[in-house]
């Protein structure tokens, strides 16, 4: 039953510890960790962010929730006998800490956003000449995608002049270089 007590105490004060610790210190370090982020965020080597098994977060809850799990089922006549009660509180805090890393990862990927624009979406879009295209030659234009405003370099499709603040039509995508007509 001390066994018991210690997981949760140590998990309870290790949460605390953390929460007042990330407040205070800012929650994480600037030393990188191999090529995908920091080790509290738990982003993977695929840049996704979210948390893994043997994070800090996950591993504190199933220390917290065997101990809890262990002392009500200590209480218990029927589960009262360590042979029974400790396997039990080991799947009741692998359950616990499961759902916490589900519900983390779930919240992680819901959360998820980019402010990169999604070029393959561009064909077809009007944009603006912000910079004039000569003969023949590269300009540049403005265009809006998902509420923000971008620019790139820009070349008329059959090589031909196109006048600053003129409303063109991207026609395709090579490379960084977008290839527009005019709009009538």
């Amino acid at each position: 039953m001390i066994i018991y007590i210690i997981c949760l105490v140590a998990g309870l004060i290790f949460t605390l510890f953390s929460a007042v610790a990330g407040h205070l210190f800012g929650g994480h370090g600037e030393a990188p960790v191999g090529t995908a982020g920091q080790a509290d965020s738990g982003l993977g080597s695929d840049g996704v962010p979210g948390i893994s098994l043997l994070s800090p977060t996950v591993l504190a809850t199933f220390i917290t929730a065997f101990g809890a799990f262990g002392l009500i089922l200590s209480n218990i006549k029927a589960t009262s006998s360590p042979w029974v009660n400790s396997p039990l509180a080991f799947v009741g805090g692998l359950a616990v800490a499961v759902v916490v890393l589900w519900l983390f990862n779930a919240m992680f990927k819901r959360t998820e956003g980019s402010s990169e624009s999604r070029v393959s979406q561009l064909v077809g879009q009007r944009a603006a000449i912000v910079s004039p295209i000569p003969v023949n030659g590269v300009g540049e234009i403005s265009y809006t995608q998902a509420g923000s405003r971008y620019s790139a370099p820009a070349r008329e499709e059959h090589g031909q002049p196109v006048a600053n603040g003129q409303t063109v039509k991207i026609t395709r995508i090579v490379g960084s270089q977008f290839f527009v007509e005019p709009v009538s």
